[in-house]
C-alpha cells in the first residue's frame, strides 16, 4: 500500500489527423420554374495514416496514463520559506485516492500516521513510513493511498515537536 518512489514522465508530441478541402467546380441545379440555384457543399476527406494512428494511440494512453496521477493529492514536506510544516497540513480526499508526501524544504522528513488518530481497525504501521526511515533529498516522495473512511492524524517523526503535524480526512 505504501512505496517510496520517484518517477519521470515523458509526454509525446501529437500531431493529430490532416484535414483536407476539396473544392471543386461547383454545380448548379435549377429547382422547377425558378431562377434560383444551390451550390453543392464542398467535399471534406479525411486522410489518416497508421502512424497518426499510432501517434493518436499513443496520446490516448499518455492522457489516461496523466489522468491516473492527476488523481493523486501532493503534500509538501517543508514549506517553500523554509518553514518545519506540511503543505497544506488539513486536507481531504476519496477513498483509494493516492496522497503522495514529497520532500521540499527543511529535510529529512518522514510520515508517520498516528495510532490514536486513525480510524479503528486501521494498522498506523501499514500506512506509515518506519520512525527511522527519512526521506534526505529534494523531491524524494512517499505514497500512501487510504481506503478506509475517517480522520487520519499524522507527524513527522524528527520535527513533531516543532509543530511539523497534520491532518487530512478520507471521504
Amino acid at each position: 500500500m505504501a512505496a517510496i518512489t520517484s518517477a519521470t514522465v515523458t509526454i509525446p508530441s501529437f500531431t493529430g489527423l490532416k484535414l483536407a478541402v476539396s473544392s471543386k467546380p461547383k454545380t448548379l441545379s435549377t429547382i422547377s420554374r425558378s431562377t434560383s440555384a444551390t451550390r453543392a457543399p464542398p467535399k471534406l476527406a479525411l486522410k489518416s495514416s497508421l502512424k497518426d494512428f499510432g501517434v493518436i494511440a499513443v496520446a490516448t494512453a499518455a492522457s489516461i496514463v496523466l489522468a491516473g496521477n492527476a488523481m493523486a493529492m501532493e503534500v509538501l514536506l517543508g514549506s517553500d520559506d523554509g518553514s518545519l510544516a506540511f503543505v497544506p497540513s488539513e486536507f481531504t480526499v476519496a477513498k483509494g485516492e493516492k496522497i503522495v508526501f514529497k520532500n521540499n524544504a527543511g529535510f529529512p522528513h518522514n510520515v508517520v500516521f498516528d495510532e490514536d488518530e486513525i480510524p479503528s481497525g486501521v494498522d498506523a504501521s501499514k500506512i506509515s513510513m518506519d520512525e527511522t526511515a527519512l526521506l534526505n533529498g529534494a523531491g524524494e516522495t512517499y505514497e500512501v493511498t487510504l481506503t478506509e473512511p475517517g480522520s487520519y492524524g499524522f507527524y513527522c517523526a524528527p520535527h513533531q515537536g516543532a509543530g511539523m503535524v497534520g491532518k487530512l480526512t478520507v471521504k
